[in-house]
């Protein structure tokens, strides 16, 4: 059976789908503001990124230029110019540019020539990732665990076209324009929403379930393992007619037509896909005109506006946090009319990747009866999240770049100087310390004092006594609360849930707080308290995080009433399971969840013992708590 597939270099094998279009418009219009692929492991998201810059018309710059100048329009504030007219010039294939997600402001940027500076006291600008890319392709993978500060530059310059370097006494500008392309895969934590509006585009991609695709595309790759270079000969003419067709493309851009009649019809499409501000028009615009320059089309039609809105809008629809995403092709046909259009390179079966989530079965939201019942469980929904008090770990630590906890990490304010190989120059005190240091150059570091990300282990009390008097509504809202915290501080977060006889890991730490909502929201309750398992689970967890990731600190937020009901000597092996956890110097929150008028405050005595922070359920919100201390003022 013969599929239709398009196979670039390397291997790499690539439905008709929507990647291959959104990587095809952004090569033909870079002003379009690069793409977003979404997609589970394993579906050839950087070995296609990596094809695409592969198969790009060549470029031709100045020669000498660090900057890639095209000599027939020079950059006028390139730093290696002024270039004359005529200047000497060579034709280079497109560079792929990969920034490392550890990669530092400075190596983005670029900075002072620290070497030149002080051998030969000269302030000349060493070049960065941003000008190596120029007139080509940025690729970030795992673009979600990169630092918002980083994501934030990058996309600046992508929209601008380029960067300016203001520091270390170095004041320089210069062109920055390339397609930025990142990859992620959403297990791994989703992109903050207004990270994911500064893509131009977004494509979500799976691997395809026709068992004679998967048949062909591990045949073609076998067959490139075996003999690579004439894999890659068999299909260099398609590849050739591709960037013939690139290039011809590029040119007729200039030329298509925007009619007011088409402008009005892409703000009538944003406006009812209820997106903020007026990037999605833009890039929609520009999307559309790179749709038709592509299909040899000098006026924008409406087969162009569908196609653009399908790739600039989905991911830049309104929505709360932990919210599933919608379908968007309804919608589109509503507000277009017609079929959807049949784009190049193919049609599109499954536009939306089959990466969404499926409805929730309505019957398994609701609450069953009988919770007074120790041996039945229910299934609580939570309300809508409120905004949680700030808990963070103690002493300050040595984390990556966030927003909780106290760290000496990249991002912050600078107390001092320290000496050192690695992470940004001091510059002043370098100066000082080879001004008066009789052994030669003093190379010294920034010490930065800012905020560093955490593990966020929720161990959560899944008893029948959570479920009475509806208690694991109010729980269940508090983590869902602190969870959307967790989110916007960027933390790692964790669920252990302990009821019946056992504990059990409901989700290992992850980036993706969006799983550890929906596995909330599947969260049973009823059966005894087996507190001291739970305990024991989480020390558990925390320990195995800990050899894998040393450097991030852990959080652990205990919910519950106190009441371990579970075995013999329920309470008391509960509170020798809270000395071993404070014998390991572990930070921790115990909300405590018992409600009514006569309490035990079991809850409380296990977070002496936690040498934890106490907090009633009630107080996890910050406005509610704000409340109370006026109230006690009064």
């Amino acid at each position: 059976m013969e599929v239709e597939v398009h196979v670039y270099p390397f291997g790499a094998v690539v439905g008709s789908d929507d990647l291959a279009l959104a990587l095809t418009l952004c090569a033909v219009s870079p002003t379009i503001g690069g793409v977003l692929v979404r997609g589970e492991k394993g579906t050839a998201k950087s070995t296609t990124v990596r094809a695409h810059a592969a198969l790009l018309p060549p470029v031709t710059v100045v020669d000498g230029c660090r900057f890639s100048c095209d000599p027939d329009a020079p950059d006028p504030s390139c730093p290696d110019g002024p270039h004359p007219p005529g200047a000497a010039s060579h034709v280079r294939p497109v560079r792929l540019v990969e920034l490392p997600v550890g990669a530092a402001e400075d190596r983005v940027t670029g900075a002072l020539h620290l070497g030149k500076a002080l051998a030969d006291r000269t302030a000349e600008y060493e070049p960065g990732l941003l000008a190596l890319a120029h007139r080509g392709v940025l690729y970030v993978d795992e673009v979600n665990l990169l630092h918002d500060h980083l994501v934030d530059l990058l996309l600046d310059a992508a929209a601008m076209g380029r960067s300016t370097v203001e520091r270390d006494g170095v004041s320089v500008e210069h062109a920055s324009r390339f397609v930025l392309v990142g990859t992620m895969n959403p297990e791994e934590g989703e992109l903050r929403p207004q990270l994911l509006d500064r893509f131009g585009l977004a494509v979500d991609v799976t691997a395809p379930r026709d068992p004679h695709m998967r048949a062909e595309i591990v045949r073609r790759r076998m067959a490139f393992d075996a003999d690579p270079a004439g894999f890659t000969a068999r299909w260099a003419d398609r590849d050739a007619e591709w960037s013939r067709r690139v290039a011809s493309a590029r040119e007729l851009v200039p030329q298509v037509v925007l009619s007011d009649d088409a402008l009005v019809s892409i703000a009538e499409v944003c406006a009812a896909f209820d997106v903020d501000g007026m990037r999605a028009d833009l890039v929609t615009a520009r999307t559309a005109i790179a749709h038709a320059a592509w299909h040899g089309r000098l006026e924008v039609t409406r087969e162009d506006i569908a196609a653009a809105a399908r790739l600039a809008l989905p991911h830049r629809r309104r929505r709360n946090p932990f919210d599933a995403p919608t379908d968007s092709d309804d919608l589109l046909d509503e507000l277009l009319g017609g079929d959807d259009p049949d784009p190049d390179p193919g049609p599109d079966d499954d536009p939306g990747g089959g990466g969404g989530e499926s409805a929730p079965d309505d019957s398994a939201s609701e609450t069953s009866s009988g919770s007074g019942d120790r041996s039945s469980t229910s299934l609580a929904s939570a309300s809508d999240p409120f905004r949680a008090r700030v808990f963070s770990v103690d002493r300050v630590g040595r984390g990556a770049a966030g927003r909780r906890s106290r760290a000496v990490t990249t991002i912050g304010r600078t107390v001092g100087s320290r000496r050192g190989d690695s992470g940004p120059v001091h510059l002043p005190a370098t100066i000082r310390a080879t001004a008066f240091a009789d052994r030669g150059r003093q190379v010294r570091r920034k010490i930065i004092e800012g905020r560093e990300t955490n593990l966020v282990l929720l161990c959560v009390d899944a008893s029948g006594s959570m479920a009475a008097r509806n208690r694991m509504v109010q729980v269940k809202t508090a983590v869902l609360s602190l969870l959307l915290d967790a989110y916007r501080r960027r933390d790692t977060v964790g669920l252990v849930t302990f009821r019946g006889t056992g504990a059990t890991v409901a989700l290992p730490p992850t980036n993706s707080v969006d799983v550890a909502a929906a596995r909330l929201r599947e969260l049973p309750a009823g059966g005894r308290t087996p507190l001291a398992e739970g305990l024991i689970e989480a020390a558990a967890t925390l320990r195995r995080h800990s050899l894998r990731d040393p450097r991030r600190r852990a959080l652990l937020v205990v919910v519950t009433d106190g009441r371990a009901t579970a075995g013999p000597d329920a309470v008391q092996r509960s509170l020798d399971a809270a000395d071993v956890i404070a014998a390991q110097g572990i930070s921790s929150v115990v909300v405590d969840s018992e409600t009514g008028r006569f309490r035990m405050g079991l809850a409380a005595r296990l977070a002496e013992r936690l040498g934890a922070e106490y907090v009633p359920v009630g107080e996890v919100d910050a406005d509610a708590l704000t409340g109370i201390v006026r109230e006690r003022a009064a």
